[in-house]
């Protein structure tokens, strides 16, 4: 009797029936398959690491020259002079700063808040040109004015009023009183007479007056019972600038 016939051996059909049985088994990657894809990882790491540097390099090198401050600190109302300023050079994100290049500009003008040693600036740190800050002892009122109530060619910017409030026509039994003698008028707009239709219109001004007669004026304004005067040139007014002029 032969046996022989049988030749295949034990470890052939166990690999045989795991095929038929699974329907083909899921192979992991082996580490020489996955060695290209961490290749191309490393090197678009290494990629983005050179645009950062480059990025820092370049903002580093683009710097440009602000306005700082060299005092050590200026209050509200110092009125700005070139010993107060400095010039620091920033890169990066600087909208809004003023450049050294425009720091004369600003010369002269009057500082709105309080700054320090090697602060750096923007314009609403300092007033605009030819605007001068608030005094501690006034105050701006705005004033609606129509016809019969302040000179029929207007006010200017500069000019010196009287303040003067007179009773209304019906109800008010109030005496006529001048409020403040000599104010300031601060900033206009619009005008007694529509210059187009020659049609009476409202006059808005702000004057300065003193603080301690601020809610008296700013009530005749609400009433509409105030009325101003244009006086002389000059005039000493009630309250004088942080600069000392009135």
């Amino acid at each position: 009797m032969s046996l022989s016939s049988s030749t295949r051996t034990p470890s052939q059909g166990t690999r045989g029936a795991g095929r038929s049985a699974g329907g083909g088994a899921t192979r992991l990657p082996s580490s020489r398959e996955r060695r290209p894809a961490l290749a191309a990882l490393a090197v678009i790491l290494i990629l983005l690491g050179a645009a950062g540097s480059a990025l820092i390099a370049l903002n580093s090198g683009n710097r440009s020259d602000f306005v700082a401050i060299s005092a050590d600190k200026l209050a509200p109302g110092h009125r700005l002079e070139a010993k107060d300023l400095s010039r620091g050079d920033l890169a990066g994100a600087t909208g809004g700063l003023i450049p050294w290049s425009q720091a004369s500009r600003y010369i002269g003008r009057y500082t709105t808040t309080w700054l320090y040693k090697d602060q750096f600036v923007t314009p609403d740190n300092f007033t605009k040109d030819g605007a001068k800050p608030i005094p501690p002892d006034g105050a701006l009122i705005g004033i609606s004015l129509e016809a019969g109530r302040a000179p029929s060619d207007g006010l200017d910017v500069g000019d010196i009023v009287s303040v003067m409030r007179v009773p209304a026509a019906t109800g008010d039994t109030g005496a006529a009183a001048t409020l403040v003698h000599a104010a300031q008028v601060t900033s206009t707009a619009g005008a007694i007479t529509d210059a187009k239709t020659q049609a009476s219109s409202t006059l808005n001004v702000t004057v300065l007056v003193p603080s301690d007669q601020a809610i008296t004026v700013a009530a005749a304004a609400a009433a509409k019972t105030l009325v101003v005067g244009k006086l002389a040139p000059g005039t000493k007014t009630d309250v004088a600038r942080a600069d000392g002029t009135n």
